[in-house]
């Protein structure tokens, strides 16, 4: 994967989020001579770094160099990121470089940067439009000394707001530039619901155009250097209902898949302190956890009580999924069990069939299917409730979605709780038991990930 990240004019504190999000995730990183020291400092110390900085007179790099190096590393499966001053598209051959990885036939991600021309007078106390003196800018480069006057027919004109307009707009321009003039109109843009429009000068009042849209006059508007085409869920806006400290992960797959992404957690969890005061920890056969909370919960509870891990010693550990078991492994903790289908029901009845004493650490409110498990096989397992899930009061509910994404029954429950809306989109849901409830909810369309984890809600919500 290769990105095109727009670094901004030099202060790190207006690198954008995406950028920010993209960043930490390369494995190569080539740079510019404008990238700012705090934004270099960002890269990851596991990244290779490549200075590619270009001053008058001097390439470190040539430009099809530069070409060449992010298509070769990304061929080699490496993530890529061409980290640019400013934004890639203004002044920064940006263009060229989405044209040869397009040639190369590799996917590829622009993330617009917040461009100098605006932000550099802003942060001098100069606004680039003000009512009471312009009524628009034009943004040259006078890098060109043979071309320091600007020629308005070579520019590339951008209106804003332009919808209600066109018509008249097209009067005007008619006047000074000719009718094959190449334009574009890009409705709702970044959004799942954009809508480009290429025509020419000639044709532009004959489209009904949607607003909010920006109109691009000139001759790049008959390029065509779209990298969200290909992507499978573009067009598709994707809510994530999960917690807002799980939900980075999922949010960054589905950005890269295309979507537009709205994380609305509709649960929140809190540890419940005092759960572990005067609780035996020892004795037992199985230690089982229901959920990465969990396992942080627990480790919270012990270190405020000034207990450890230790008091687990002799038991051997049960996960309920993949998540579960990376974060006892990051505590450094070894699995001895994960059910093939990661629920509660099916890592109750794998415990059932091992046998021995069992204690469960699990959610106050969570799935009633482990006790019911553990009635039918008649085992007998002792419950600490070591964290609670409370629903959000959500301020915003979109007005439409074409996916939601449920994590666990809660989060179904909690979307419910405030709104009656959205049961048109397709539920993904992380197993059988969320399913069902989301069923309960009034979901007509409803799909199951093929295993409880991230990866695979992301290849259900493609499917």
């Amino acid at each position: 994967m290769i990105w095109l990240v727009g670094a901004g004019p030099g202060d790190s504190g207006l690198l954008t989020l995406r950028g920010f999000e993209v960043l930490k995730r390369a494995d190569v990183v080539i740079y510019d001579r404008l990238v700012g020291e705090g934004v270099l400092a960002m890269i990851p110390e596991s990244a290779e770094r490549i200075d590619a900085g270009k001053s008058s007179g001097t390439h470190k790099m040539s430009q099809s160099e530069i070409e060449s190096a992010m298509i070769k590393f990304a061929k080699s499966g490496k993530n890529v990121v061409r980290l640019k001053g400013g934004d890639p598209f203004v002044f920064g051959r940006g263009g060229e470089e989405a044209e040869a990885i397009i040639s190369a036939g590799l996917a590829f991600e622009i993330v617009p940067g917040v461009t100098s021309a605006l932000s550099v007078p802003a942060y001098a106390g100069i606004p680039a439009t003000h009512r009471a003196f312009c009524s628009g800018v034009n943004i040259f480069t006078a890098h060109d000394k043979n071309n320091l006057v600007p020629d308005f027919s070579n520019s590339t004109s951008v209106f804003l707001m332009g919808a209600e307009n066109a018509g008249c707009l097209q009067s005007k321009l008619l006047e000074t530039m000719s009718p094959d003039t190449p334009c574009a109109v890009i409705s709702n843009g970044t959004t799942s619901s954009q809508l480009v429009t290429r025509t020419t000068l000639s044709r532009l009042g004959e489209n009904s155009i949607a607003p909010p849209a920006v109109i691009v006059v000139g001759k790049v508007s008959a390029l065509n250097l779209s990298w969200r085409d290909n992507l499978p869920l573009n067009g598709k806006r994707v809510i994530v209902t999960r917690p807002a400290s799980r939900a980075g992960k999922i949010s960054a797959m589905l950005r890269d898949k295309g979507a537009e992404v709205i994380n609305l957690p509709t649960i929140k969890t809190e540890t419940i302190h005092g759960a572990i005061d005067g609780v035996v920890l020892s004795g037992y056969d199985w230690a089982a956890f229901t959920s990465v909370t969990g396992v942080e919960s627990l480790f919270e509870l012990l270190t405020e009580t000034g207990r450890d891990i230790r008091e687990l010693s002799g038991a051997k550990i049960a996960a309920i999924g993949s998540a579960t078991c990376e974060s006892l492994r990051e505590h450094g903790l070894s699995v001895d069990y994960v059910p093939e289908i990661f629920d509660g029901e099916n890592l109750a009845e794998g415990l059932s069939e091992r046998g021995g004493k069992i204690l469960m650490l699990r959610a106050e409110n969570g799935t009633p299917e482990i006790e019911r498990t553990f009635i039918k096989h008649r085992i007998s397992a002792r419950h600490v409730c070591v964290y609670r899930t409370n629903y959000v009061k959500l301020s915003h509910v979109p007005d439409f979605a074409d996916i939601i994404i449920f994590t666990s029954s809660s989060t179904v429950r909690g979307l419910a709780v405030n709104t009656s809306r959205l049961r048109e989109a397709v539920a993904v849901c992380i197993g059988k038991q969320t399913a069902q409830e989301a069923l309960r909810e009034g979901f007509k369309r409803v799909r199951i990930a093929k295993r409880a984890d991230i990866e695979s809600i992301v290849e259900a919500c493609e499917r």
